[in-house]
């Protein structure tokens, strides 16, 4: 064979080998490098893998490999489950599972099948113990607070996920459907997750749910009484920080009406926004994961990746989140304000946008409006520099009132002059 005809068919072989690299399916990302160098312990598992992405990735999370186990042949006993019917299940649809991933799946169809059969048992057992609250004896290790809070936070990142038909396909399996007594795993789902839930949405409202990334981003983009604001292309390139607005007679209030987290209204020079806890490590991973969601899958869908810029123009200093603490906007649980500054403030790093909320624009656009007010403009300038303080303020109101004496003064002495 020549060498000419061996390249032929290398190159041949090499095209007929070249398939979609990401299809519709897909809606399991690796995070975008450029995204996930920011903040790597953001979408990176602490003690538990899920999915293929981190699958014998890490020998810190060897430890857990036992406990899935035990978690699954737990869920497959409780219900007398025929283990050859999940595995003809899952065979029949490794080729479907593998498109929902956006990185080509490094595993033979078996590895596939033994990945999804116990990561799929682990995550069934785990809710329905969630659900009866068990307490059972050999749970000893896995029922610590901090790690069933650990558990709940991976399950939530991007990277972590198996597609949700999959484990609702499982669990019917696993259970009679018509058996009014057994909740469906959707409710399950609501249920393990509830405490994110805080628009306090149904399961019934809902269409359909990817994996459990793209169900909080679900919960923090339901609104009970409004539909989701339509997109503009038009963006938004500057909008005055909270101290700067506040300078301007912005007033802040926190929204105790709305239990969207999303609702941001302004009218009448009132600016209320629904409070925001700030937690430890675990706002700024929600965010990050639902945030590479959107970039990944919803860019123009990207609603969260709104609400982020909009924080991100609000609070530039720590002097900002002082100012939205002090109006019970932010709960702080962190260390100190300047912690909270910096989180907000790298969010929106790297992040691309080709549309915005047009509810949001139209927001940004009045309160550009209200700031670049001339007379409001004076005022925030005169607060700015001469009433830091009440000190400074005395000061200041007594050099007007002395200079106000002085040139009354002077005004008497022409007087005298001009009328002896």
């Amino acid at each position: 064979m020549s060498s000419m005809t061996s390249h032929v068919i290398a190159i041949k072989e090499m095209m007929e080998g070249a398939e979609a690299y990401v299809t519709k399916e897909c809606c399991i990302y690796k995070v975008p490098s450029h995204i996930r160098r920011l903040n790597e312990d953001a979408y990176t598992p602490k003690v538990v893998s899920i999915g293929p992405f981190h699958h014998n990735t890490n020998p810190l999370l060897h430890s857990m490999e036992r406990h899935k186990l035990i978690y699954c042949k737990a869920f497959l006993e409780r219900t007398e489950t025929n283990w050859d019917k999940w595995i003809h299940y899952i065979e029949e649809v490794q080729l479907e599972f593998r498109s929902c991933y956006s990185d080509t799946l490094e595993f033979s169809k078996e590895e596939l099948v033994k990945i999804i059969f116990v990561d799929s048992g682990f995550i069934l057992e785990l809710f329905w113990r969630h659900h009866i609250d068990d307490e059972s004896t050999d749970d000893i290790f896995l029922s610590k607070p901090w790690l069933d809070n650990a558990i709940r936070y991976d399950l939530l990142l991007l990277e972590n996920q198996i597609p949700f038909f999959v484990l609702k396909s499982l669990f019917n399996l696993s259970f009679n459907c018509d058996n009014n007594d057994i909740p469906s795993f959707i409710e399950l789902s609501f249920e393990y997750f509830s405490y994110f839930n805080g628009s306090n949405m149904i399961c019934d409202n809902i269409s359909s749910i990817r994996h459990f990334t793209d169900l909080i981003r679900t919960f923090h983009l339901h609104h009970p009484q409004k539909k989701r604001p339509a997109r503009t292309g038009r963006l938004v390139n500057h909008l005055p920080s909270a101290t700067e607005l506040s300078e301007a007679g912005v007033k802040f209030k926190v929204d105790t009406q709305s239990s969207c987290l999303l609702d941001l209204r302004f009218s009448g020079g009132v600016l209320e926004i629904p409070q925001l806890k700030v937690e430890d490590w675990t706002t700024e991973l929600l965010f990050r994961n639902m945030v590479a969601l959107e970039q990944c899958h919803y860019p123009n869908e990207s609603y969260i990746t709104d609400y982020v810029l909009v924080l991100d123009f609000l609070i530039n200093t720590s002097k900002d989140v002082d100012l939205l603490v002090r109006k019970r906007v932010l709960v702080s649980w962190l260390g100190d304000s300047e912690s909270v500054a910096l989180l907000f403030n790298g969010l929106w790093k790297n992040i691309v946008q080709t549309s915005f909320n047009s509810h949001y624009f139209q927001l940004c656009k009045d309160l550009n409006a209200w700031y670049r007010n001339p007379w409001r403009n004076l005022k925030a300038t005169l607060r700015s520099d001469y009433c830091k303080s009440p000190w400074q303020t005395a000061a200041s109101v007594a050099g007007i009132f002395l200079i106000v004496l002085t040139l009354i003064q002077t005004v008497c002495s022409i007087l005298q002059v001009i009328h002896p």
